[in-house]
């Protein structure tokens, strides 16, 4: 198992991430290993860590302004090489067609519900690890 898991959380809204922090805990399953958080607030922040890579998921505030973030998921996922697993937040449930445009791995919505979140985290975390241990 790898030391741990680097999770990127993009949102302008501290609030929003730290409700991502808490809903992952320190590692999202016991067959995972513990998390590592990168907290962005800024497209260019992303784009920098991205770029850096290393990094195994995105979280990614549909809500974020200036830089939603399902523009921002479309755009990584044209532009980022192996781009990461993206797990899009949206506002309302309705707006899922949004997600499905964005290209997001799976979507939730806001506020997180921190059963229904670690989950889909989780699997998302899975299948990147297992496709990059192979």
């Amino acid at each position: 198992m790898r030391a741990t898991a680097r999770v990127l959380v993009y949102s302008d809204d501290a609030g929003t991430r730290e409700q991502v922090r808490l809903a992952t805990g320190r590692r999202p399953a016991a067959d995972l290993p513990p998390v590592e958080f990168v907290e962005c607030a800024t497209l260019p922040a992303v784009l920098s860590e991205l770029d850096a890579g290393g990094v195994d998921l995105c979280v990614l505030d549909g809500e974020a302004a200036p830089a939603g973030g399902m523009g921002v998921c479309r755009q990584i996922k044209d532009e980022i090489f192996r781009c990461p697993p993206v797990l899009l937040l949206m506002g309302r449930p309705q707006d899922a067609w949004l997600a499905t445009w964005s290209r997001a791995d799976a979507a939730v919505t806001l506020p997180v519900d921190p059963v229904d979140f670690a989950q889909t985290l989780a699997g998302l975390l899975r299948a990147r690890l297992s496709s990059s241990a192979a």
